[in-house]
């Protein structure tokens, strides 16, 4: 997949208007779904502006915790919202920085369908633990399991039928549990088991829903920055009109995650 300029995220504060507020939440059920042995040394690769590595900090007593992403501005963000013991680097996800077996648990969170290669970055983070060590990550379900972004899309191809282009479920195959799961098994990965993340988007009014696709930052508040004024009016009416208000005018939605998990392969060397 070609990366194209507002797919890469790199201002934590217009990430948190838009995504960072259910990434969270999703972080927690995440966190909740691993094994998660006090003591343990933890690897964020792509920690954004921190929703996992913090999770990570406030609920697994992590001996070490190190996040890593390749935006300076997310790793500023990061480093000011998360406590000790973590730390952070600027790096790519795909050539890391560590040696070989130093981590117990490597965690990616909501990163692999922006990486061109993702493979490569899964198989660096199989390099980073140690033997039976854990890989786990997790990314949203683009393709059903996002209502928001479905109803913007689905307002934008109307108003836009080449919109559809830009539609994260066209471009990111990996918003599936069987490709996840093929992922981690040509990682060499064992024990692979993939589930679902479910958590509620509730927005108190539209324009909660609306504003944060004009930050400029991700895939469909790229597109929206592309739109002249009055074909972007037209796309907020339309999506406005689609989505489903209760008498108090809060929009009650979902967002669905897949979560992957696999061990490092333990070689006879290392039992």
């Amino acid at each position: 997949m070609t990366e194209r300029r507002f797919d890469v995220w790199a201002a934590g504060d217009a990430y948190e208007r838009y995504m960072g507020r259910w990434s969270r939440l999703v972080a927690d059920e995440f966190v909740a779904w691993l094994p998660c042995p006090p003591g343990a040394r933890w690897l964020d690769i792509g920690c954004g502006s921190g929703a996992l590595t913090s999770t990570v900090a406030a609920r697994c007593r992590p001996r070490t915790l190190l996040g890593l992403d390749g935006s300076a501005g997310f790793v500023t963000t990061a480093r000011a919202s998360t406590p000790e013991p973590a730390r952070f680097a600027v790096a790519d996800a795909r050539a890391l920085p560590v040696r070989d077996a130093v981590f117990d648990v490597a965690v990616s969170g909501l990163v692999l369908n922006f990486l061109t290669t993702p493979g490569v970055a899964v198989a660096e983070a199989a390099r980073a633990v140690r033997p039976g060590g854990l890989v786990a990550a997790y990314v949203w379900d683009y393709a059903e399991g996002m209502e928001f972004l479905r109803h913007f899309w689905a307002a934008a191809t109307t108003v836009d039928p080449s919109a559809a282009a830009q539609d994260e479920s066209r471009r990111f195959p990996l918003c599936d549990p069987t490709a996840l799961r093929d992922l981690w098994d040509e990682a060499g990965l064992t024990r692979v088991t993939v589930a679902p993340i479910d958590i509620a988007t509730l927005f108190p009014h539209f324009d909660d829903l609306w504003s944060p696709f004009l930050s400029g930052q991700g895939p469909a508040p790229g597109y929206v920055a592309t739109l002249s004024p009055a074909t972007r009016e037209r796309l907020r009416q339309t999506l406005r009109d689609r989505v489903p208000a209760g008498a108090d005018g809060t929009i009650a939605l979902k967002a669905r995650a897949w979560a992957v998990r696999g061990a490092s392969r333990i070689t006879d060397s290392a039992r």
